[in-house]
């Protein structure tokens, strides 16, 4: 079974990488990227959707300031990606927004802007794969009604594709991610010169009338107007997640490490900012509509379309404008828009991992997820963020319009509290930097920083003021929930670590005045003998075997064998009116300890070591409970010691290997006693015929 396993583990993941080659897992720009902006590019495929989504609820004249909404979410994006160059230059490390906030603005800011990050990188996975999935619908219909399965196998597929390690998902992501840049720029190009010429066709939904919702009847005026163009913004805004994920993963790029990541960054502004608007203005040129709830909103001769009319994504009824002499090509644009959706939450699947390591390295979550796997990446952390994405895809049944509400609250919390930061860092560094070329320099960085604080304050109160009520208070739930857990870890960690602090040497030193040992037997045996030699051989103050008075026939017969063999370790029968095992042990080690608080008391307790898993469940259980209890008696030390038990026809030869062809004819038959292998001290008899009798069964 174990042999299974590890064979199956090599075939999905690979075979283990040594430690020195984690230098080779380094990203060059062009593969950096696909890897660490997917998030970010792929929102252009929901960002237009979410805007037209949101504008529907006041009819067809809300969606002329659409394009608009869109140069307003590219202005923050520009100013945002500006801030975050300033970042990776002055924490390369990696620690991203964590480190800015912790380092500058003191544990508990850190702490907050961690649980943000970690629930918007859960999001990412969510909100990308659902969308991805609703496009994968486009191109097999026969998926529809199955999104929640398709979601929840393509975190799966993803999970083993960044356990293979970083340089290889970023080589399998690569392609998709330039297919789908191609694809956008294919669309922006043709739909343009047919828009230029005349030749542009409308979108399949521009026939369709777009009721407004009753609360809209009179449009954008007025105060509910202005309300539901900032919504419309603060969806847009989705465009934005994922910027800082490069900050986090500075360490991977090659060097310059930092430089190389701040290209990254203007790369990633350029190419989203210009997409966006391309697929709004084409949204508007085409007259697509896009509705929240398609089935009463959208009317076709005064008619609902009702509950059977599929509503396409916006990039997928452009395709179809744009392409409606090629279904070859709409396929195509559809089905690398849904791929690359897919593959953003390969950004998370980075950035996650990374700052769980960071997190378990400070002691703010557990110390496993600082650990590297067998292909040098952060395993446990992708395997934790896998989980919570799934349980929030089935939660909200792969919904992108019910997820997206949830997730632009972490992201731009984590962004102003990390402009706040460094705000002070630059601050602080002006106090002591004399060079005027650096102090210039530093002085533009905070002016910088000053900026995209102020505007990402204005957009956080905005979506505060706009989503809390459509979800928004959930992530401020979940970000409380993390802040609280990861609290509560670094409390424990900080107390284990004031217990285990070694004060006085010599007293470390010093051995145990008096050593206390107790073997638990429950026949005299082969694993009997070896755990009694094994504790004599310790040199302890007092031994003494102790086996309980289950069944009386059976204990007398413990005890003259015990007698017979005239070992010189008295042997204690503990009574026991109930039958039971685990308390008359468990009470009589409580007794040594108070007769004699100072001394050790070391109890061993003879174990079976089987060949198959299956067989571990005819051994060993009784030992396991009484385990389970003596660990929590202070003063007592548990010590183990294995019996290898031979599979079926070994155990002659092992015999005949261990003391040749003729000592093994001339040894006696064994006493058999009528037990069976896992027993406990005093367990019933076994029946008759048993060949194998139980060593330590209280094991």
């Amino acid at each position: 079974m174990p042999n299974i396993a590890a064979a199956s583990k090599r075939l999905l993941v690979g075979r283990p990488v040594r430690s020195e080659r984690l230098g080779g897992t380094v990203l060059r720009k062009r593969v950096a990227l696909p890897v660490f902006a997917s998030d970010a590019l792929s929102s252009v495929a929901y960002a237009p959707d979410e805007i037209l989504l949101t504008l529907s609820l006041a009819g067809i004249t809300a969606y002329a300031v659409s394009p608009w909404v869109g140069v307003a979410v590219v202005v923050v994006l520009l100013v945002v990606v500006a801030s975050y160059r300033q970042t990776v230059h002055a924490y390369p490390s990696g620690g991203g927004d964590y480190e800015v906030v912790t380092e500058n603005l003191g544990r508990r800011a850190g702490t907050t802007v961690a649980g943000a990050l970690l629930v918007d990188y859960v999001l990412t996975v969510a909100v990308s794969v659902s969308a991805g999935a609703q496009y994968l619908v486009v191109v097999a219909p026969a998926l529809r009604g199955h999104q929640v399965s398709v979601a929840v196998v393509l975190v799966v597929v993803l999970a083993l594709l960044n356990l293979r390690g970083m340089r290889e998902s970023g080589r399998a992501f690569a392609v998709p991610v330039y297919l789908y840049m191609g694809a956008v720029g294919l669309l922006a190009v043709v739909g343009g010169l047919q828009y230029l010429t005349g030749n542009l066709t409308a979108a399949p939904s521009a026939d369709l009338e777009l009721l407004a919702d009753p609360g809209f009847d009179a449009g954008l005026t007025g105060l509910a107007g202005a309300f539901l163009v900032l919504r419309a913004f603060t969806s847009g805004c989705a465009a934005l997640t994922g910027v800082e994920a490069i900050s986090n993963g500075v360490p991977s790029f090659t060097p310059p490490k930092s430089r190389n990541a701040a290209t990254t960054l203007a790369l990633l502004a350029t190419i989203s900012a210009t997409m966006l608007l391309i697929v709004l203005s084409l949204a508007d040129a085409t007259g697509v509509r896009f509705a929240e709830d398609p089935a009463s909103q959208l009317l076709r001769d005064g008619v609902p379309v009702g509950e059977d009319y599929h509503q396409d994504p916006v990039i997928g009824q452009i395709a179809h404008a744009v392409f409606a002499d090629v279904p070859l090509l709409v396929a195509l644009v559809s089905a690398v828009t849904g791929l690359i959706l897919i593959l953003a939450a390969n950004t998370a699947f980075n950035g996650f991992p990374v700052l769980g390591s960071v997190l378990g390295r400070d002691g703010y979550l557990p110390r496993q997820l600082r650990t590297r796997g067998d292909r040098l990446v952060f395993s446990n952390g992708i395997v934790a963020l896998s989980v919570a994405a799934i349980v929030l895809i089935v939660a909200f049944e792969a919904s992108v319009p019910r997820l997206i509400q949830l997730y632009i609250v972490g992201v731009f919390l984590s962004f102003t509290l990390s402009q706040l930061g460094m705000i002070r860092h630059w601050g602080q560094a002006l106090r002591v930097e004399v060079d005027p070329a650096r102090r210039t320099r530093m002085r533009r960085s905070r002016v910088i920083n000053a900026v995209g604080f102020a505007l990402t304050s204005v957009v956080l109160v905005v979506v505060l003021v706009t989503k809390f009520a459509l979800g928004a208070w959930i992530t401020l739930v979940l970000i409380a929930v993390c802040y609280a857990a990861m609290t509560a870890v670094r409390r424990h960690y900080d107390r284990v670590a004031a217990q285990l602090v070694v004060e006085d040497l010599s007293a470390a030193r010093a051995l145990p005045s008096h050593v206390h040992a107790i073997v638990l037997v429950s026949r005299l045996h082969q694993a009997t003998m070896r755990a009694v030699s094994y504790a004599r051989a310790t040199r302890p103050s007092t031994l003494e075997a102790v086996t309980v008075a289950v069944d009386p026939a059976e204990t007398e017969r413990l005890r003259a064998a015990w007698d017979e063999a005239d070992l010189p370790v008295p042997l204690t029968v503990l009574a026991s009116p109930f039958r039971e095992v685990t308390r008359p042990v468990v009470d009589y080690v409580r007794s040594v300890r108070r007769e004699t608080p100072r001394a050790l008391v070391v109890v061993y307790l003879p174990q079976y070591v089987v060949r198959h898993w299956w067989e571990q469940l005819l051994h060993n259980q009784s030992a396991l409970r009484l385990e389970s209890r003596l660990l929590f008696v202070p003063g007592v030390v548990l010590a183990s010691v294995p019996w290898q038990l031979a599979g079926e026809g070994e155990d002659e030869r092992a015999a005949r290997a261990a003391l040749g062809e003729e000592a093994s004819a001339a040894l006696p038959e064994p006493e058999v006693s009528p037990s069976v292998p896992g027993d406990v001290p005093g367990a019933a008899p076994a029946p008759p015929g048993t060949s194998t009798p139980d060593p330590q069964e209280h094991r």
